[in-house]
């Protein structure tokens, strides 16, 4: 699975690397974690980077649903996926993913990247869903009327594929990464052509190495997270 990743690149290389401006400040994140608004570009609007909510939940769905994930096998065939795969795929840009790995003492946390640590991009479906209406209370309008409020929540999922000979070491699963030249067509290519990449990310560029436990809270986002620490 993935459900940790870094985006430390400085924000204007960011914005050049992806040919996007966002849509709020960039900060520099350690430790992104789900519930968390992140940014990430859609084929709707290619030019912007977006914050959305890290897990997804249908547009048809009663509640708040939350998947972090989406197995690239079944994405097709899972509900909550289908129709996002069809017309609402994206762009999550990271420039590193962490991995927990069991050393049968305890899992250790374990930050995998670029050799140069550049950034990158991760398939992503995304899903605009209206959270049903409720009733307000008087005293929020200041009246002597009650009303009705909704709101809409953006989220988006990461796919996941079997691991390459690198992230095997580690775990079962990796996210799926996109080749730069490639990213165009995530965004708005035939999903029937989409299969080739839904592969895992070739292990030659890739490199990982351990860190701090300290990642393992998600309230914990600092540069220190990045440094590597013995085992």
């Amino acid at each position: 699975m993935c459900g940790r990743y870094t985006l430390h690149t400085a924000p204007g290389k960011l914005r050049e690397r992806f040919d996007a401006e966002p849509d709020r400040p960039l900060e520099r994140r350690y430790n992104c974690a789900p519930g968390q608004k992140l940014p990430i570009i859609t084929g709707d609007d290619p030019d912007r980077l977006q914050f959305f909510k890290w897990g997804l939940t249908p547009e048809w769905a009663d509640e708040e649903q939350g998947h972090i994930n989406a197995r690239s096998e079944t994405v097709r065939q899972k509900r909550s996926f289908a129709d996002a795969y069809e017309s609402r795929r994206c762009l999550v840009p990271a420039d590193g993913f962490y991995e927990w790995a069991d050393r049968g003492d305890g899992k250790r946390p374990y930050r995998v990247a670029f050799a140069d640590d550049r950034p990158f991009a991760m398939a992503g479906l995304w899903e605009r869903w209206d959270e049903p209406t409720r009733q307000t209370g008087l005293a929020e309008f200041g009246s002597g009327e009650a009303g009705e409020e909704s709101s809409t929540l953006e989220t988006f999922t990461i796919l996941t594929t079997e691991p390459n000979s690198l992230v095997s070491e580690l775990h079962h699963r990796m996210a799926v990464v996109l080749p730069p030249e490639r990213e165009a067509d995530w965004l708005h290519g035939d999903p029937d052509a989409l299969v080739d990449l839904l592969e895992p990310f070739p292990a030659d560029d890739l490199d990982y190495y351990p860190v701090s436990e300290r990642v393992n809270d998600p309230a914990t986002d600092e540069p220190s997270l990045l440094d590597p620490v013995a085992t």
